[in-house]
């Protein structure tokens, strides 16, 4: 291999492991995209933790809206406490914002924070890689999100399908990007 293109890696720093150019695509224009379109009023995205806050800061200014952060800790593998909601989210719609999503734990307790301070009940989320390890599927029916949206970098099987997922397709950005890589361009430029 003399390049490699990746779909969102969960550290920049990944990069650091290759000898040759790589290419770590995100996926925050193509969600944009797509919630730009729904036009939805006083909109909050929000960071399920500190880690993601730049990913999620990036994302709230190509939706033009607010920020907040979720203040998390983790007392036990998969299982997050919410400490604190950083950010105004009163009255507000809220557009939850990761890079993927094993087995939901962290972004269901994140929707019920939002809830405890005052946010809309229309809560959104929208995740790159929908990883939904159990028990993500009955988390999902239960927490009963306004829309999950992810990206189809990971296949889900029909049996982690529930009412209110919506799964937006990468071949379009990526064949895009496998271009311009062929033909010398910008890969930058692919992507906007």
């Amino acid at each position: 291999a003399d390049h490699l293109i990746a779909m969102k890696f969960h550290s920049d720093q990944e990069q650091g492991f290759f000898d040759y150019p790589v290419d770590n695509v995100g996926t925050e224009k193509l969600f944009a995209n797509y919630f730009k379109k729904k036009k939805i009023k006083d909109l909050v995205v929000v960071s399920p933790d500190a880690g993601g806050a730049k990913d999620a800061k990036k994302f709230a200014d190509l939706l033009g809206a607010k920020l907040a952060i979720i203040h998390k800790s983790r007392p036990d593998h998969n299982k997050s406490e919410v400490n604190h909601v950083v950010g105004d989210v009163d009255g507000k719609t809220c557009l939850l914002y990761d890079d993927m999503i094993d087995t939901a734990g962290s972004v269901t307790a994140a929707k019920e924070a939002l809830l405890a301070h005052g946010a809309n009940k229309d809560v959104y989320l929208a995740a790159t890689h929908p990883v939904f390890s159990d028990p993500a599927t009955e988390r999902f029916k239960e927490a009963k999100f306004k829309e999950v949206v992810v990206s189809n970098s990971i296949p889900i099987p029909k049996r982690k399908e529930f009412k209110g997922l919506t799964v937006l397709s990468v071949a379009p950005l990526l064949a895009k990007i496998i271009r311009h890589v062929h033909e010398g361009k910008s890969v930058t430029e692919a992507m906007l």
